[in-house]
C-alpha cells in the first residue's frame, strides 16, 4: 500500500500535578475537570502503544504498523523495534518531582532500566515559571544524598526562568524537575524509566500517602559535576542536535510549502493549520496540537492555510 502521514489517538494520563491545558490551548477532548498531566502523542512502549487515527491503517497500533512497514517508515533497512522516539505534551499545574533518567552505561552496569535523553519545548508559561535543570557547581554525591535525607535537595538544583518558545535539552543523567505553570512538548527516547529523588513532600490524593522515591537508583544515575549541555537553551532554527535525534523549529506563512521526502520525520504542530498533500494519497489535514509521523517512503509537501509554527523531529 501507499504509505501516508499517520496521525494517532492520544493516550491521556492523569497526574496529581495535571490540569486542563490540553483542552484550553489545543482544544483536545479531554475529560472535563480531570487532572490530565500527560498526552502521549506517539508511543511504542510495552504498556502504551499509539493507535493510528486516520486512513487505511486506522485502528492499528504503531508497533503493528512498524512490523509490516518498518523499513519504509523509518528509512532504515535494518529497523528493529521499539520505535526510537516518545512524544508527549505535559501540563504542569504544580511542580513535577525532582528526578533523573539513567544513561545507557548506567543501565548496562545496573542490569535494568532504559536510557532517556529528552528535550522540552516550552509552549506556554505563566509569569515567573521555572524549570530545575542540573546541579549547582560543587554539588558532590555525598552532599546531595544528605540534602535528599533532610528535604533540602531542591536548593542544589539550578533554577532556570523560562518562557514560551524556548527549548531545553536534558541528556540522560541530568537531575531535573519541571516547575509549576508550564505547558510543554517533551521529545525523548522511548523509555519510562524515571527515578524520583524528591516529591515536594506532597501526598497522592488517591492514596493519601507520599509517592515512592528511588533514591539509591537516582544517586547512581545522576551525573555529578559540571554539565555544559544541561545549561543550553535554543529558540530558533536547529533546537536539538543530539546523538539520539535532531529537532528543528519551522515557521511558514499561508503561501509557503515545505517538501517532505526521503527521510522519516515527526511533525508537532504548535499553531496554525493546513494539509499534507501526497502524490498518490489523499491530503491529510493538520491543526495545532496534532502530531504526525511522516514515513521516509512518503513523497509530498506541507501546505498551509494560515501562519503555522511547528517542530520537526528526525532520527540520526
Amino acid at each position: 500500500m501507499e504509505l501516508y502521514p499517520l496521525k494517532f489517538r492520544p493516550i491521556y494520563k492523569e497526574r496529581i500535578w495535571g490540569g486542563q491545558c490540553l483542552r484550553e490551548v489545543f482544544g483536545k477532548d479531554i475529560p472535563v475537570h480531570a487532572r490530565i498531566g500527560e498526552s502521549w502523542e506517539l508511543a511504542d512502549l510495552p504498556d502504551d502503544k499509539s493507535e493510528v487515527a486516520n486512513g487505511p491503517l486506522k485502528g492499528q497500533t504503531l508497533s503493528r504498523v512498524l512490523a509490516a512497514f518498518g523499513d519504509a517508515i523509518t528509512g532504515k533497512p535494518d529497523y528493529q523495534p521499539p520505535f526510537p522516539l516518545l512524544i508527549k505534551f505535559l501540563d504542569a499545574q504544580d511542580n513535577l518531582s525532582v528526578q533523573v533518567h539513567p544513561d545507557a552505561q548506567t543501565c548496562r552496569r545496573r542490569g535494568k532500566g532504559q536510557p532517556k535523553t529528552e528535550c522540552w519545548y516550552i509552549i506556554d508559561a505563566r509569569p515567573g515559571a521555572v524549570i530545575y535543570k542540573g546541579l549547582k557547581p560543587g554539588t558532590a554525591k555525598e552532599k546531595f544524598a544528605r540534602a535528599i535525607a533532610d528535604g533540602t535537595c531542591a536548593n542544589y538544583l539550578v533554577k532556570v526562568p523560562v518562557q514560551a518558545g524556548e527549548c531545553h535539552f536534558l541528556p540522560s543523567g541530568t537531575c531535573h524537575a519541571i516547575g509549576a505553570g508550564l505547558f510543554l512538548a517533551e521529545i525523548q527516547q522511548p523509555s519510562d524509566t524515571t527515578y524520583r529523588v524528591f516529591d515536594w513532600n506532597r501526598l497522592d490524593p488517591a492514596t493519601g500517602k507520599k509517592r515512592q522515591l528511588h533514591i539509591e537508583d537516582a544517586l547512581d544515575s545522576i551525573h555529578f559535576g559540571p554539565s555544559g549541555e544541561a545549561a543550553t537553551v535554543q529558540c530558533v532554527g536547529r533546537l536539538v542536535n543530539a546523538d539520539e535525534f535532531t529537532m528543528d523549529k519551522g515557521h511558514q506563512t499561508p503561501t509557503g510549502e515545505v517538501l517532505l521526502t526521503g527521510r522519516m520525520k515527526v511533525l508537532i504542530i504548535l499553531g496554525g493549520s493546513g494539509q499534507i498533500a501526497g502524490k498518490a494519497v489523499a491530503p491529510v489535514p493538520f491543526q495545532k496540537g496534532d502530531t504526525l509521523l511522516i514515513p521516509a517512503a512518503f513523497e509530498g509537501a506541507m501546505q498551509f492555510s494560515e501562519e503555522c509554527h511547528y517542530l520537526v523531529v528526525a532520527l540520526r
